[in-house]
């Protein structure tokens, strides 16, 4: 079986894909809010075990019978970077807490994604040397304003968000004094920023496992899964290691047997069924989150010559239904007309970054076929 052709490829189905991607990404989190009686450190390591491990295993030997054997055959060197980025990727998800921390949710969800976005987006072709090659076309120019749309709307949803902040906390300040700190969260988002963009390059680099999986008779639209155990295992091995550092200080370990803590302070035991429902609700937090890159890798598939716009649109993606999800719960009630008209033309400036990046990435795979 081949690798999708040009003529296979399908870039205004893979941005629907890459939506569903998104909304997995802002929704896996509504089932940890019915755990009890654990620490955060204890729900998400048990919740990224099926995230990370659990997941991306089942559903790949499910889909690509072969995964077993592609991956004891795929080239070491792949696999080492492949993992690394993972690993290196897992950072970024755990500094972007720091910096929601400093910089407020409107200003840090914007500094972080923006530069995940040009970063994860552009430094990809730029290193192959493809970038240079791509301005010269009609649709690698129509591609890179479609990066450019994303970037203003993730700008426009940054200042829609700080302004909700700055009108909800009333007579309060939009953060306490003690924990904001331009300066520290600016350079913890850049930082933020950068390890998040890694996935991307994990996938670059896990590109000889996807074509391996193709050659060994895999289904070309699911090419990605077996990329997927390899990075996932390194971000599960970064979480893994804070997680166990977290629950050693905060002495949280003990939740693992059922002894955790009440919010007074008392000794609270935990039932076997109220542990059981905990992993439960884990799991389907972990399994949701898994899919924001199951069908990631798979809209990437179609995305054609010009797949590494991909990034751009996992990250409008994931702004567009937050802010839906947002907008369901209620959480922009209270705001101003004038912010809510921001966050709005956020929302209606990064759906049409999608469109014009789909159009982008049609318009090269028209120019191949023909």
């Amino acid at each position: 079986m081949d690798a999708l052709t040009p003529a296979e490829s399908s870039p205004f189905l893979g941005v629907p894909l890459h939506a569903v991607g998104g909304l997995a990404a802002v929704s896996f989190y509504i089932p940890f809010k019915k755990v009890v009686g654990w620490s955060w450190e204890t729900f998400w390591i048990i919740g990224g075990f099926f995230s990370w491990i659990a997941a991306p295993w089942a559903l790949a030997l499910i889909i690509v019978p072969q995964t077993l054997e592609v991956l004891a055959q795929a080239d070491l060197s792949s696999v080492f970077w492949t993992f690394l980025f993972g690993m290196l990727w897992g950072v970024g998800g755990l500094t972007f807490g720091l910096t929601l921390r400093y910089l407020g949710i409107g200003l840090g969800y914007c500094l972080v994604l923006g530069i995940s976005a040009v970063l994860g987006t552009l430094v990809p072709p730029l290193f192959s040397g493809e970038l240079f090659i791509i301005v010269k076309t009609t649709s690698g120019q129509v591609l890179l304003l479609g990066v450019f749309i994303c970037l203003s709307g993730i700008a426009l949803s940054g200042k829609s968000g700080i302004r909700k902040e700055k009108e909800l906390s009333e007579n309060k300040e939009i953060v306490d004094s003690s924990e904001f700190g331009f300066i520290k969260g600016a350079l913890i988002a850049l930082f933020s920023g950068i390890m998040s963009s890694f996935m991307a390059y994990a996938f670059v680099a896990g590109k000889p496992i996807a074509d391996l999986t193709v050659e060994f008779g895999g289904p070309s639209l699911w090419q990605n899964l077996p990329v997927l155990i390899v990075v996932l295992a390194g971000g599960f091995v970064t979480n893994l290691i804070w997680c166990a550092i977290l629950s050693y200080r905060n002495n949280t370990w003990k939740e693992f047997f059922g002894v955790s803590k009440s919010e007074d302070g008392s000794v609270l035991t935990l039932t076997s069924s109220t542990i059981f429902v905990n992993v439960i609700f884990c799991a389907i937090a972990g399994t949701t989150w898994y899919l924001q890159f199951f069908f990631y890798g798979a809209g990437t598939t179609l995305m054609g010559e010009y797949e590494f716009s991909s990034w751009s649109l996992h990250m409008a993606s994931i702004i567009i239904f937050s802010t839906f999800w947002g907008l369901a719960l209620r959480e922009w009630k209270g705001v101003s007309r004038e912010t809510q008209s921001w966050n709005i033309a956020g929302l209606s400036v990064l759906i049409l970054s999608m469109i014009v990046i789909g159009w982008g990435n049609t318009l090269s795979t028209n120019a191949l076929v023909n």
